[in-house]
This record gives structure tokens, C-alpha cells and sequence, in this order.
């Protein structure tokens, strides 16, 4: 394995997930508040990240489908649960959550924020894991250690993983993801590894597809 992909999976384990995610993918519903959540029928698979951290970018990227999260130019949009359905059966469910950490929403935004997202990670027994996702850029900030922290006390298992490494050094990237590993084993609900991804070169897409895959299998 590369220094940017630690994690040991196997060539069919990243062959699985490849052929998993190449099959149906599409949106099912977004719930802005707890009672509009679908059944818990399949095991789902949570993705956050700060504004502009790229998330709709990498969740189209990881789907192989341009179209599939909205992108959007004005952070903040999405204050809403999307859920989408993976496989045909369906096999599993990524749940979208809306990005934190915008500078300009008002406090009644950012305090229905909280109780959606800490409501539905205490009390959603069919979410495996989650996915934070954080720009290699900047590294982990006060504001991803909000998310981090409510992971932990609501002992949801979660990966951290860093997006847009395509825009900074290799000395760089391997510098933020030595810190990120070091905070990550220090948090009690996180996974120890890091994957490293960038939407528009396509790196740790493999590896990122297994590890959503493994947490639902």
C-alpha cells in the first residue's frame, strides 16, 4: 500500500465496494426534522463535514454520478438529512447530513442543526457509521471537534477522512495526516486510519467505497 492508502483492504473487498456503488444509487427523501426520517430497514452510513469541506463533490464522486448531491456555491444550504438508497435490492442507505460550522446562520439555524443531527446520531439504531470528512488544508478545527465530540458521547463508530488532498504538498498532507491520526486515536469512537481522498483525481475513492461497504456488511 502507498503512504496515502494505510488501510488494508483487500483487492476484493475494494472490488466489492466498486461494484456495489457502480449499480443503483439514487435519492430517496431528505427529513428536516426527526419524524420525516424513512424505516430503518437497512443499515446506514452517515456522511458529515464542515461547509465547503466538499462533501456533495466527494459523495458524487465516491456514487460515480455527477448529479447525485447538490453542489452548491452558498454554504450552509443543506440543513437537511438526505437519504439515499445504495443497491438493487437495496443493500444500504449514506445519509447526507447538512454541513456545519457556516460563519453567517443565524442561532436559530445552528441550534435546530444541533438537535437534528445529536437527536438522529443517539437514537438511530440502524446508522453503523459515520464519515467526517475534513479539508487536508486545514486539518481538524474547533468546529470538527464539535461533530467529533457528539460522535463519541453518542458512541456512534466513525472514520476521518480528508478531502481536496490534491490541492496541497505530499509534505503537507502527510504533516495534517500524522496530526489527524494522532487526534483520532486519542477519540474513543473514531477508527485509527485515515483515508485520504480527493474528488477530482479520484484518490482513496477505492479504499473509501470498502470502508463504507465493511461498516454495512
Amino acid at each position: 500500500m502507498s503512504e496515502e492508502t494505510l488501510d488494508t483492504f483487500t483487492p476484493e473487498q475494494i472490488e466489492a465496494a466498486r461494484k456495489i456503488f457502480a449499480g443503483p444509487v439514487s435519492f430517496l427523501k431528505s427529513a428536516p426534522e426527526l419524524k420525516h426520517l424513512p424505516d430503518p430497514v437497512v443499515p446506514e452510513v452517515a456522511v458529515a463535514g464542515r461547509s465547503n469541506v466538499g462533501k456533495s463533490s466527494l459523495l458524487n464522486a465516491l456514487t460515480n454520478r455527477n448529479g447525485l448531491a447538490r453542489t452548491s456555491n452558498t454554504p450552509g444550504r443543506t440543513q437537511e438529512l438526505n437519504f439515499f438508497d445504495v443497491g438493487e435490492p437495496l443493500r444500504f442507505r449514506l445519509v447526507d447530513m447538512p454541513g456545519y460550522g457556516f460563519a453567517k446562520a443565524p442561532k436559530d439555524l445552528l441550534r435546530k442543526w444541533r438537535y437534528l443531527v445529536n437527536d438522529f446520531l443517539r437514537g438511530r439504531q440502524a446508522l453503523k457509521r459515520a464519515i467526517v470528512l475534513i479539508d487536508s488544508r486545514h486539518g481538524i478545527k474547533d468546529v470538527d471537534r464539535e461533530i467529533l465530540d457528539m460522535l463519541d458521547t453518542a458512541a456512534v463508530s466513525y472514520r476521518i477522512v480528508l478531502t481536496k488532498t490534491d490541492k496541497i504538498k505530499a509534505t503537507e498532507l502527510a504533516q495534517v495526516r500524522a496530526q489527524t491520526e494522532a487526534e483520532a486515536r486519542k477519540r474513543p469512537a473514531a477508527h485509527p486510519d485515515i483515508i485520504a481522498t480527493s474528488s477530482e483525481k479520484g484518490m482513496g475513492l477505492p479504499e473509501l467505497r470498502a470502508a463504507v461497504f465493511e461498516a454495512v456488511s
